[in-house]
This record gives structure tokens, C-alpha cells and sequence, in this order.
């Protein structure tokens, strides 16, 4: 028997790690599944993750909106670490940050300590926490274009961050010295994360598209669940050692 992770990148449940799971993993928003995802674009019982002959294959159960392995709608896909699967609204990265280390140095390719380490609650600092998953979610899908208007110049006014006409998610207010810092700390970590998994991209000649190598690629993956982590560290403490 052969146990996988899975690490939810979006989604309602994005932040949350699904850990050593013991093949068969059936997956789905029904109870009864051994990855539930509280995702109402997935169906009941979506797809399923076995271990066969030393891989991993994971099969669409003919659900309403199909599955993707990084970006491909599949039937039934092998799986390595480090790939993305998209159900419903949902992204999973398939595999622990100890195994998707493992095939970039399969790979040839130098690794640095991955950054997307587990974050404990005491990122969230002390006491309750005072905003519901499902409340940031509920604004996400009233503004699913995340279009941030390039061409637009930058404002500041005193409420708010503009790109172009558009308002942008404002900033604390009246933050203390300590509660500035460590924001000013978490976000500059953060960039030089995207900096270090976007300084390598190459461009075609006509420059239209733009590629990067698997290890930056699970550079991104990594800012990204970092983020999705750092979300859930603030909204619900007490989930985040799932």
C-alpha cells in the first residue's frame, strides 16, 4: 500500500495539506471520501488515486466538470510529483515538498531548501481569529477576472491602493511598529520567492511566450501554497496542523 499528499493550492480549502494518505484515495465533496473538498464544482465522488505496478494513476469518475493534470483534461493520468490537478475550482500540487525535491534532484537540477515549509499557528499571532474562510471566499467569486490593468498607473490615497480606476484590497490600518514589520517581512518574502522562480525565463524569439524550467515551475507552486498557508494561518489557526 502506497500513501500520497496532496497540498491544496486554491479553492475553499486552499491552505490545507492532505498528508499520507493510504491509497485508494477517492476524492470528491461528498462524505465518505478520503480527500473531501468543500468545493461545489466538484461532484460527489470526482476521481479516484491508486497505486499500480509502482505508479500512481489517478482516474476521473466521470464527473460533471472533469478533471486536469497541468492544464490537460485527462481520463486517467499518471502522477509525479510536483503536478498540479485541477478539479472544479480546486488546484491540488500531488506530492510532499520532501518528494517534489526528490524528482528536481532526479532531474539534474540544483535545489535549493524548498521554501514552502509547514506554517504553525503562530503565524497568526494571538487570539481568535476574527474572519471566516468562507467569507474572503464568497468575495473572491464575486471578482474572478484578476485583471490588473497593466497599463495602469499606481496610486496610493489614504484608504486605499489604485491600479488604474481600479481599487485594489486595502492594507491594515493603525498597525503597531512589531505588526508592520513582521507584514513588511512576510511580504518581501514572498517576492523574493517569485524573484528567485522568475529570474530564469526564457522568452521565444517573437517574444510571445514566455517558459520556465520544472524546479522554478515548483518555485511558484511553493509561493503559492506558502501564500494559500499564510491565508488560512490568519482566518482559521487552529486547521492548519491538518
Amino acid at each position: 500500500m502506497s500513501a500520497v499528499t496532496f497540498q491544496v493550492l486554491e479553492g475553499v480549502d486552499k491552505g490545507r495539506v492532505f498528508r499520507a494518505l493510504p491509497t485508494p484515495v477517492t476524492i470528491g465533496r461528498e462524505e465518505g471520501n478520503i480527500l473531501r473538498l468543500n468545493d461545489e464544482r466538484v461532484s460527489r465522488f470526482h476521481a479516484k488515486v491508486q497505486h499500480d505496478d509502482g505508479d500512481i494513476i489517478l482516474t476521473d469518475l466521470e464527473s460533471t466538470n472533469g478533471s486536469r493534470v497541468n492544464g490537460n483534461v485527462v481520463q486517467i493520468r499518471r502522477l509525479r510529483p510536483g503536478d498540479r490537478i485541477a478539479l472544479g475550482r480546486s488546484i491540488l500540487l500531488f506530492g510532499s515538498n520532501e518528494e517534489i525535491a526528490a524528482r528536481m534532484t532526479s532531474l539534474g537540477a540544483p535545489v535549493k531548501p524548498p521554501i514552502a515549509g509547514p506554517v504553525t499557528s503562530s503565524v497568526a499571532g494571538q487570539g481568535p481569529a476574527t474572519v471566516h474562510a468562507h467569507t474572503l471566499i464568497s468575495e473572491a467569486d464575486q471578482d474572478l477576472d484578476f485583471d490588473l490593468n497593466l497599463q495602469g498607473e499606481v496610486t496610493l490615497t489614504e484608504d486605499a491602493l489604485f491600479i488604474g480606476q481600479r481599487a485594489l484590497p486595502p492594507l491594515p490600518q493603525k498597525m503597531n511598529p512589531a505588526q508592520a514589520a513582521r507584514l513588511a517581512e512576510i511580504l518581501d518574502f514572498l517576492h523574493r520567492g517569485l524573484n528567485s522562480a522568475t529570474e530564469n525565463t526564457r522568452a521565444n524569439e517573437e517574444g510571445t511566450q514566455v517558459a520556465i524550467s520544472y524546479v522554478d515551475w515548483q518555485r511558484v507552486n511553493a509561493v503559492q501554497m506558502l501564500l494559500a498557508r499564510y491565508v488560512r494561518a490568519i482566518v482559521e489557526p487552529d486547521v492548519l496542523n491538518e
